[in-house]
């Protein structure tokens, strides 16, 4: 072998009380987590269990990346359909619905750039790779991760109950589908479309503070890093907003926070409540047209969602949700010592 409490942020958000309690397996997730992994590990035959398999304390669990690369765990690609079936069942306990079908059309659209790319061997659908640190268990610690390209979920979770689920990354290239049977297709629509009508929806004045340049930068920050940029947040706060763009700023956080299980977003929201929604930012960078290179940030004491949109003419998207409090269970002062 190699305790979140109920509410809202951000304002009234009544979507998110329809998905709260959804059942036990949302109520309990870190639970779920738990089973499923068990569940999973225990159909692998031996050498297959060690590939997937790490100690807690492994440094590859805070190895996370989104790029095509060479990496640790089992891959899909190794799986007999049994354990590709308990592997999907162990995803689905760390996403939401709405994720879960992010995640799986982020996979598919490997075969897309196989076909662009001449069958090149390092597009492939089956090269995501599950990996379990620690012992799976109600009791104590331990996390699992799911990753390839353009897709890197981190979970920990302690006795019983999920205390991080960053970073979480999500990306997808290409951004919009423009060829063949899928033409059309956007894996990540949401949380393009709903930035791109806050910041057209500013006044002059307003986007003089929110668009910090007309260029982009060439990617997200801190791709690889075990903790997040520190920077203090940029950009146009929310109480400089009118009512109806703090609506438009809050269904875009939404998009990020609702594709986890109801109880991470319902926790990732309330920090942003207790935190005081007037504290975050957006930040924009470059065009405000969907077809030209753009970016942005949102950020508050809490959280750091950022989104890139600058490869291959704009049409290959990067993002992400990390923790101001700290990734992967681990506070972000404690790391830095």
């Amino acid at each position: 072998m190699r305790g979140l409490k109920p509410s809202l942020a951000l304002g009234t958000i009544g979507v998110i009380s329809l998905a709260l309690w959804a059942g036990a397996a949302a109520d309990r997730p870190g639970a779920a987590m738990a089973d499923a992994a068990t569940r999973f590990l225990n159909a692998l035959d031996d050498p297959k269990r060690d590939l997937a398999t790490f100690t807690f304390d492994d440094p590859e669990r805070l190895n996370w990346h989104f790029i095509p690369r060479e990496r640790e765990g089992l891959p899909v690609k190794q799986m007999t359909p049994e354990e590709r079936t308990l592997a999907m069942g162990l995803l689905a306990t760390g996403l939401s619905a709405e994720g879960t079908l992010k995640a799986t059309t982020i996979m598919s659209l490997e075969q897309i750039l196989h076909e662009m790319e001449n069958n090149a061997p390092h597009r492939d659908p089956e090269l995501y790779f599950f990996s379990v640190f620690g012992e799976p268990s109600n009791q104590g610690r331990w996390g699992w991760r799911v990753e390839g390209h353009h897709l890197s979920l981190n979970f920990t979770i302690q006795d019983g109950s999920i205390i991080s689920a960053t970073p979480a990354f999500f990306g997808a290239n290409p951004a919009e589908v423009r060829q063949g049977s899928r033409e059309g297709l956007r894996a990540l629509a949401e949380i393009e479309d709903r930035a791109l009508r806050l910041v057209q929806a500013l006044s002059d004045e307003q986007k003089a503070t929110a668009i910090i340049s007309e260029t982009v930068p060439d990617d997200v920050r801190s791709a690889n890093d075990p903790q997040p940029p520190t920077d203090e947040p940029i950009g146009l706060s929310y109480a400089e907003m009118t009512e109806a763009q703090r609506d438009m700023l809050r269904t875009l956080v939404e998009a990020y926070a609702l594709d986890m299980p109801a109880r991470v977003a319902e926790a990732w929201l309330t920090e942003i409540r207790d935190a005081g929604p007037e504290n975050v930012a957006f930040a924009w960078f470059g065009a405000t047209e969907r077809n030209q290179r753009h970016g942005y940030r949102v950020q508050g004491p809490t959280f750091l969602i950022e989104f890139n949109n600058t490869q291959n003419n704009a049409n290959h998207i990067h993002s992400f949700w990390r923790s101001m409090l700290g990734d992967f269970g681990e506070p972000i002062a404690a790391a830095a010592e």
